[in-house]
C-alpha cells in the first residue's frame, strides 16, 4: 500500500493545476492589467515552457505520490497550441482532468478536447452585462463569445461545468443575482470569488473584496451542500429553485487547512501555495536526465517540508510579501 505524502500540517497531495502558458486573450484588472502586461512584457519563449511529454511525465510521476486530479490553467490554455494532444495523453491515467478557461475559443476547440478525454471545463465569467464584462476583461471579446463557448461545452459533454466569478465591490457586485438567474435550470452552478491579493500588480485593497458573508446575505432560503471532498475550495449551497452557488472565500474564510493542492507553472516550477512567491524547479532535472524516482524524491522533500498558510497569516507583513501573478503560476 502506497505511503500517503504529507505536508508538516498532514494534508495531503491531491490535486495538481498545471499552466500550459502564461499568455492570455483578455487583460482582466484583477489578473493582467494592460498597463503591465503589455506588447512588451517578456512572455515566456516556447523553449521555456514544458513540452506535453514532459507534462505528462510529470503527471505522471504526481499520480504516484497520490495525486488523483488535475486541472489545466493558463494564462488562457487554449493558447497552447494542439492542447487536445496533451489532454489524450493525460487521459490514459486513471484521473479526473479539469481545464478552466475564459470561454470564447471553446466553440472552436471543444470537441477536439471531449474527444481527447478532458472530462469537464470551468469557465471564467465576471459579468453579463456587456459593458460591464467590457470594463473587467479590456479585451475586444463580448460576453456572447463566452455564452457561444459555454453551449459548445455543454453541447459535447463536457460536464457539469462551473462558472467562475471574481466579486468585486464597485465593480460587479450587482452581477451576482443576474448570474446566477441566467444559468438557472442549467447544470451549471455559478461560483464566487473574494477578489484575491494574488501577485503585486492588481492593485488589490480589502475595500474591495465582497465577503462570503455579503454574497449569502444576497440570497434567501440557501441550505448548505456537504462537501465531496474535505479540501473543496467552494462552500456550496442550493437554492429554493434547486439550483446551486458556490463561495470561494480564501481571504475572510481562508481554507488552508485542507488545501491539498500543487501547481506547476508553464516553465516548470512547482509552487505549493497560490500566494507563493518562489517556485522549485523541475523541468531542469528533467532535462538534465534524473529518472523519475529521484524527481519523485524532490517533490516528496518540498511537500514534506510545505508549512504554507497564507491565507490564515494575511495581515499587514504578509500584504508587503512578493507573490507570483496569477497568469504565470494559474488560478
Amino acid at each position: 500500500m502506497r505511503e500517503v505524502l504529507s505536508d508538516t500540517f498532514g494534508r495531503p497531495l491531491t490535486d495538481l493545476r498545471i499552466s500550459v502558458t502564461d499568455r492570455c486573450n483578455f487583460r482582466c484588472k484583477y489578473c493582467m492589467p494592460r498597463e503591465v502586461f503589455g506588447s512588451d512584457f517578456p512572455f515566456l519563449e516556447k523553449s521555456q515552457m514544458m513540452s506535453f511529454e514532459e507534462i505528462d511525465r510529470l503527471v505522471g510521476i504526481f499520480e504516484s505520490l497520490g495525486v488523483v486530479k488535475v486541472r489545466i490553467t493558463g494564462g488562457e490554455p487554449l493558447l497552447r497550441k494542439n492542447i487536445h494532444e496533451l489532454i489524450s495523453m493525460l487521459a490514459l491515467r486513471p484521473l479526473e482532468i479539469a481545464l478552466t478557461t475564459n470561454g470564447v475559443l471553446l466553440p472552436r476547440y471543444a470537441p477536439a478536447l471531449s474527444a481527447a478525454g478532458l472530462d469537464r471545463v470551468t469557465v471564467s465569467l465576471d459579468a453579463i452585462d456587456e459593458a460591464t464584462f467590457a470594463a473587467i476583461t479590456d479585451s475586444g471579446h463580448t460576453v456572447a463569445a463566452v455564452m457561444a463557448g459555454i453551449e459548445a461545452a455543454e453541447s459535447v459533454g463536457l460536464g457539469p461545468i462551473k462558472i467562475n466569478t471574481v466579486v468585486k465591490r464597485n465593480t460587479n457586485k450587482d452581477e451576482i443575482l443576474d448570474l446566477v438567474e441566467r444559468f438557472s435550470n442549467r447544470d451549471i452552478a455559478v461560483r464566487f470569488i473574494e477578489f484575491m491579493d494574488v501577485g503585486t500588480t492588481n492593485g488589490w485593497s480589502m475595500e474591495e473584496v465582497v465577503s462570503a458573508e455579503e454574497i449569502r446575505d444576497m440570497f434567501e432560503d440557501l441550505s448548505a451542500i456537504n462537501p465531496t471532498n474535505k479540501s473543496d475550495v467552494a462552500k456550496r449551497y442550493s437554492l429554493p429553485s434547486g439550483d446551486e452557488i458556490g463561495l470561494i472565500s480564501s481571504v475572510t474564510e481562508p481554507f488552508c487547512g485542507d488545501c491539498s493542492r500543487a501547481r506547476i507553472s508553464a516553465d516548470g516550477r512547482l509552487f505549493t501555495c497560490l500566494f507563493s512567491n518562489k517556485g522549485l524547479d523541475l523541468l531542469s532535472p528533467i532535462r538534465l536526465g534524473y529518472s523519475d524516482e529521484q524527481i519523485a524524491s524532490i517533490i516528496t522533500s518540498t511537500w514534506n517540508a510545505r508549512d504554507d498558510r497564507y491565507s490564515e497569516m494575511r495581515s499587514e507583513l504578509t500584504s508587503e510579501l512578493q507573490r507570483v501573478e496569477m497568469s504565470y503560476i494559474g488560478g
